[in-house]
């Protein structure tokens, strides 16, 4: 597959050679109601493949079977949180023996060389990153790894380098997935990660630090909007940072890359370093006034912004730009985004009632809601290796976080890297306009996909002691009817593409399978494998085939798309 074809064809220009449909803007209406048309194949991806990680052929069939309601229950069936992160490898570690966890082992004792903290913190960053993609490759039908990335992206936590912070942090994201959003405010607020980042930690009454309440109005509640004066944005003013940075005055956290064993990772409240005088904020929050209310103050701010109907706006177009399209016309903001903030605000902002209307409505399974979401590179790198549902992982744990961090370590060159969003307002696909998700794809990025793709398809992802491989026998036996190659095609293709592929694009993709061949041919090979597939010879040449056919798909634009 040519690359300048497919890098053209996800970016809107002129298309050659199995190229894709124009991305369309989803229409407005009808807004929430509930979706009633016919629950399909092609319907069940659609909504597994932007509510988790890459459905398997397998769930995908099964919520057919379920139905809509009974899939949806399923996306948030409640789950205990996963087992904490271990040593897989470093035999050198001197407290943590290899398979034990390492959240409460300190990084080295006063006495030893500096540069061994930056060993063990590293050593421990690799066991985190890996045990997150590990949860990626291998949930269920579950939507809570899904909205973990989303908040992961809305709050942006970067820069703090010590891996027992940041595995707090997710697992907070995580335990709220779609929890209330105003108490997940209030847990970040005072999040040891977040005071750390932000400066929240230095935040006094003789010097206030506004970095926070900056970010926590113009990026985590109300939203920035127009500047319609000086330092007022029609949503907050710069008085309201002021003011709110004063408000949040006294928190502090301990325990970052602590040498003491007994030392926990904690914040807690300084009252010597708050400010208890009266805070009062703009007419945008409605002139209301904010007096020393302690450790409990910060829940006073939270509340406060709550009652702006602007957060519920700001985070219903967040998740709308995340589940289904970056424009946002005025027709989808009257038709979709003040319904999804009403819903939200009638039920005390929790996100579970907005999500489970959201995701069954008309507007989310209308045909142009379908396919014009490029994946980000976490979902495509997921969906190379996950979506056929046969990859086997070591039972060995050092292989297995080996593979699993392999798998992590393909992302950064696709401009993505889990733990690290390059900035504050989190990574460029989901805010910057007007290009969003086609950012994802350019000249650097292109290769980096195609290239995986290829390597774990045709050859399998190394590891130091054994390879990751898909099964593609195992995956054909998985089809309805793997004798005839025309439905071998095609399911291929509605397994891999979330738009059908042309009548030109199927004769094509067939001639790997036959290549000018009658279909037949098909067939009777197969059949002679099934009977002997101990022939290598034969076996061999249909698995070739196979594997050049997942590779030629793997590389069409299509497969970018959601």
């Amino acid at each position: 597959m040519d690359r300048r074809a497919t890098l053209t064809a996800l970016l809107g220009r002129p298309r050659s050679y199995l190229s894709t449909q124009t991305l369309l803007s989803p229409p407005g209406g009808p807004a929430l109601l509930p979706y009633t048309g016919e629950w399909t194949y092609e319907r069940a991806a659609h909504l597994l493949r932007r509510a988790m990680f890459a459905p398997t052929h397998l769930q995908i069939k099964a919520a057919v079977e379920k139905g809509l309601d009974a899939t949806i229950e399923e996306l948030f069936q409640e789950l205990l949180l996963p087992d904490p992160p271990v040593n897989s490898y470093f035999e050198e570690d001197p407290f943590v023996p290899l398979g034990e966890i390492w959240l409460n082992a300190p990084y080295l004792k006063q006495e030893e060389d500096e540069e061994e903290v930056i060993d063990l913190r590293e050593h421990r960053f690799h066991s985190l990153r890996a045990w997150t993609f590990g949860l990626l490759l291998t949930e269920g039908v579950s939507i809570r790894e899904k909205m973990t990335l989303f908040w992961h992206n809305h709050f942006a936590l970067h820069e703090v380098d010590d891996p027992k912070y940041i595995y707090r942090h997710i697992q907070l994201l995580r335990s709220y997935a779609w929890g209330n959003f105003r108490d997940l405010v209030k847990a970040i607020t005072i999040d040891p990660a977040m005071l750390r980042m932000l400066n929240g930690n230095q935040n006094t009454k003789r010097a206030p630090n506004e970095n926070y309440a900056r970010e926590l109005l113009e990026l985590h509640t109300v939203g920035k909007g127009e500047q319609v004066g000086a330092g007022d944005y029609t949503t907050f003013t710069e008085e309201d940072v002021v003011e709110i940075a004063r408000a949040l005055t006294g928190w502090r956290e301990e325990g970052f890359e602590t040498k003491d064993a007994d030392q926990a990772i904690k914040s807690f409240f300084d009252v010597e370093r708050h400010d208890i005088l009266t805070k009062q904020l703009s007419p945008r929050f409605n002139n209301a006034t904010i007096n020393d209310g302690g450790e409990e103050e910060y829940k006073q701010v939270v509340d406060l912004i709550f009652e702006s109907p602007e957060v519920a706006r700001h985070i219903s177009r967040k998740l709308y730009r995340w589940f289904i399209y970056y424009k946002i016309d005025a027709t989808t903001e009257q038709d979709v985004i003040e319904p999804m903030a009403q819903l939200l605000i009638s039920n005390d902002f929790n996100i579970k009632p907005v999500l489970e209307a959201f995701l069954k409505s008309e507007h989310f399974f209308n045909i142009r809601s379908v396919g014009p979401l490029i994946k980000n590179p976490i979902d495509h790198v997921i969906s190379t290796i996950k979506t056929f549902g046969v990859v086997v992982y070591p039972e060995n744990l050092k292989n297995r976080y080996d593979l699993w961090y392999r798998v992590f370590d393909r992302t950064p060159s696709m401009q993505m890297e889990y733990y690290r969003p390059p900035e504050v307002a989190g990574w460029k696909g989901y805010y910057q306009a007007p290009a969003y998700y086609r950012l994802w794809i350019n000249a650097s990025t292109l290769p980096s996909r195609m290239n995986f793709a290829n390597a774990v398809i045709l050859e399998g992802l190394a590891g130091e002691e054994m390879r990751l491989e898909v099964d593609v026998f195992k995956f054909l036996k998985t089809l309805d009817d793997p004798h005839d190659p025309n439905k071998v095609v095609a399911d291929f293709a509605k397994i891999l593409c979330p738009k059908p592929l042309t009548a030109n694009q199927l004769k094509l993709l067939k001639e790997i399978l036959l290549p000018g061949l009658p279909d037949y041919e098909w067939g009777v090979e197969y059949t002679d494998y099934e009977a002997n597939p101990m022939d290598m010879q034969l076996a061999m040449a249909i698995e070739g085939k196979l594997r050049q056919l997942i590779r030629v798909l793997m590389n069409l634009p299509e497969f970018f798309l959601s």
